[in-house]
């Protein structure tokens, strides 16, 4: 009788985490739809771009090309013969698949040691904090999405040496995130000064 209560209880218990998760968003082709949505990112990713200049279609078409906005995404496991093993294949999660060492580095550089890479929130902070070191260092214009996701993958060191020259996929998949942004832009375009003016803008 008690194991059966306590399974129950388990079951009701995974139940209601699976419900408060994150959900991704219902139309994920429409920067507009999206942000209609989850009023909450609109207002963090309406932030970043005033600190850091960072224009929200950019922030969304990374987000897009590294989760698919699934808050709590991981690479797949490596496998051996076919079979797959305990560990992954890099060390990259959440929304805007951000390694260990670089979490690590933005939350000793912003002094957030609570920014979690599954909160929306601290992702698009973490994208305007990476890639504005990209335009620092690297002179990358904030909204060229192209040249921003080589060096978000390659690092800054990576995209100074050109190593994306010899990744034919990762230039395909880079021009991709770049014309995702100009959809994006052109979507938002059309609603940003209804999302401004919505009730939930106030907190702007």
């Amino acid at each position: 009788m008690m194991r059966s209560v306590f399974n129950i209880g388990a079951v009701f218990f995974l139940l209601l985490l699976t419900s408060c998760a994150p959900s991704i968003p219902d139309n994920p082709d429409n920067a507009c739809d999206i942000f209609s949505e989850k009023r909450s990112w609109y207002l963090s990713s309406f932030d970043v771009e005033k600190k850091y200049g960072l224009p929200m279609q950019v922030q969304l078409a990374i987000i897009r090309q590294e989760s698919s906005y699934v808050h709590d995404a991981k690479t797949p496991r490596k496998t051996f013969l076919g079979i797959p093993l305990w560990w992954r294949q890099s060390t990259a999660y959440g929304y805007v698949q951000a390694l260990d060492g670089t979490w690590r580095d933005y939350q000793r550089s912003t002094g957030d040691s609570s920014a979690r890479r599954t909160n929306y929130e601290d992702s698009v902070n973490f994208l305007g904090w990476y890639n504005n070191i990209s335009f620092k260092q690297l002179r990358i214009k904030k909204n060229d999405a192209y040249n921003l996701y080589l060096a978000y993958h390659e690092g800054h060191g990576g995209w100074k040496r050109k190593t994306y020259l010899k990744k034919k996929w990762l230039m395909k998949v880079a021009k991709k995130v770049q014309a995702n942004s100009v959809v994006y832009g052109q979507q938002l375009a059309q609603c940003r000064k209804s999302l401004k003016s919505s009730w939930w803008a106030i907190w702007e």
